[in-house]
């Protein structure tokens, strides 16, 4: 499944394996929080964003350069 998020100012598509609204609500509190006390290397990721796939409790970060795409625990 396909969703759209508003995410800083930008709309970013969110693929889903399984329709589960807790995990959407659940990766806008943890890219927020990320973006806020994470790392640098999360900052960045988070920054340049260009999809999101939630596969289980697991969020893909797809970012323009493959190499700062990574994966993070949304629970």
């Amino acid at each position: 499944m396909r969703t759209m998020i508003l995410f800083q100012n930008r709309t970013i598509p969110v693929y889903l394996t399984d329709t589960n609204k807790k995990a959407i609500d659940k990766l806008s509190d943890v890219l927020n929080r990320k973006l806020t006390t994470g790392k640098n290397a999360i900052k960045n990721t988070i920054k340049s964003l260009i999809s999101i796939e939630i596969d289980g409790s697991e969020a893909t970060l797809h970012t323009y350069h493959e190499k700062d795409t990574m994966t993070i625990s949304l629970y």
